[in-house]
């Protein structure tokens, strides 16, 4: 009785792993999140601004990479593109707060003002769990845009 217990414990530990290591490797990582932004930037600045819109917010693009997804704002807080809501493009999003009331558009113009880039913590949906979660999103300010693609804790 014991030894068919523990063989079923085994079992079911085992049938329950794969689908957690399939979750967390679905997760992306701050290196993931960071290259996709020096991609993003690279790709506006070659193409201009009208034709990298359309590039991030292609949902089967290059842009699109797992959870992780582009958004761009302009220094006054306007939506550019979104990877995860094109819709949103050309909204103002300056007074955006994340779900504990953070501005977090706000924080981005700010953090990028004397440097290029920087890492804006948050709290925000994350559309492949549909649970809201602390995101961590990695910004470069070049020239007028704010260019991002965020992780969510693991």
């Amino acid at each position: 009785m014991i030894r068919r217990t523990a063989s079923l414990v085994v079992a079911a530990a085992l049938l329950a792993t794969p689908a957690a290591v399939s979750f967390a490797a679905d997760r992306a990582t701050p290196e993931q999140a960071k290259s996709l932004v020096a991609d993003a930037v690279a790709y506006l600045k070659a193409k201009g601004p009208e034709e990298a819109t359309k590039a991030f917010q292609d949902p089967k693009g290059s842009f699109r990479r797992g959870e992780l997804y582009v958004f761009v704002f302009d220094t006054n807080g306007r939506y550019v593109a979104s990877g995860a809501n094109p819709r949103l493009a050309g909204s103002e999003a300056a007074d955006l707060k994340d779900a504990e009331g953070k501005p977090i558009v706000q924080a981005m113009i700010t953090e990028t003002k004397d440097k290029p880039s920087a890492v804006i913590d948050y709290v925000w949906l994350n559309r492949q769990s549909n649970k809201v979660e602390h995101k961590h999103s990695y910004v470069t300010r070049d020239g007028n845009y704010i260019v991002g693609a965020g992780t969510y804790d693991q």
